[in-house]
């Protein structure tokens, strides 16, 4: 099987949007072995075609180059977050659009730093479990679990929107009900609220896999039952077409946890789909 992902460029010049493999994995208070994510789906993406039914639409004609993983210094999390954000920012500044795979989800941080510094006005929709806003994780500031309290602090009020949420501390509630809006884009009244709350500005997309019902994503790092479907996260975004999406992420995939590797197909589905939903010319 190829190592790139599904109908992916082998170089750079000429691409339209590059894909970048994120294998850190430093934070997680669930299951171990996300830094196995990036490699996972893009393996599953074989078993794809690279035409999507039903888009109508190739992941091919995007021109997306697979810049593989990114080289990360091992015990080193600043250091980690650096090079990620440094990566995402040359990407961004050389007009292409970036999807990366984690890897944990403390990776969105760096990669929200990079597109505010180059999309002034950025929001970010966050399709998630779980809340992430906690302000320490055993006591530390920087995880997986902290994550979306610190792009809000980086951002400011009102920038976050948070789909899917339904694990979460009292703590987290109250600081989601005076800094971001909770919406449910499944529902035609919550569909509408995104929308409102997305179009006219540049957008940012992660998409953590726990999203999704451990029935259909059981290889995660930290399931959550009561989720959504697959079909559900693609109806949802076939439905944002008309955002302007700069750069999207997934994360949280654990091969470790993967019976039969259903969660990083669903992932690749997922990922192929977001390519061509957003980045198609």
């Amino acid at each position: 099987m190829s190592g790139r992902f599904l109908g992916c460029r082998e170089a750079e010049a000429g691409s339209r949007a590059v894909l970048l493999g994120l294998p850190l994995d430093a934070t997680g208070c669930g299951r171990a072995g996300v830094k196995d994510g990036p490699a996972a789906v893009r393996q599953a993406s074989q078993f794809l075609e690279e035409y999507s039914l039903s888009l109508r639409a190739d992941f091919r004609d995007v021109g997306v180059y697979d810049a593989l993983d990114l080289p990360l210094p091992p015990g080193n999390l600043l250091g980690a977050l650096k090079a990620i954000e440094d990566e995402a920012a040359r990407v961004l500044r050389a007009g292409l659009a970036l999807l990366a795979v984690g890897g944990e989800h403390l990776v969105t941080l760096p990669l929200v730093r990079a597109a505010a510094a180059r999309y002034p006005g950025l929001r970010v929709l966050q399709l998630d479990a779980h809340a992430d806003l906690a302000d320490q994780y055993g006591g530390e500031p920087l995880t997986h679990a902290t994550v979306m309290c610190r792009v809000v602090q980086h951002l400011g009020p009102g920038r976050l929107i948070q789909a899917g949420i339904r694990s979460g501390t009292a703590e987290e509630a109250a600081f989601a009900e005076a800094n971001t809006l909770w919406l449910d884009p499944r529902t035609p009244a919550g569909l509408d609220a995104t929308r409102r709350a997305l179009r006219g500005h540049p957008v940012y997309l992660t998409i953590d896999m726990d999203v999704l019902d451990p029935a259909f994503a059981p290889g995660v790092s930290c399931p959550e039952p009561a989720g959504w479907t697959t079909g559900e996260v693609l109806v949802v975004l076939s439905a944002l077409a008309d955002l302007d999406v700069v750069a999207l992420d997934l994360v949280e995939v654990c091969p470790s946890a993967d019976a039969g590797g259903a969660t990083a197909v669903a992932a690749a589905r997922i990922l192929r789909d977001a390519g061509i939903i957003f980045f198609k010319p």
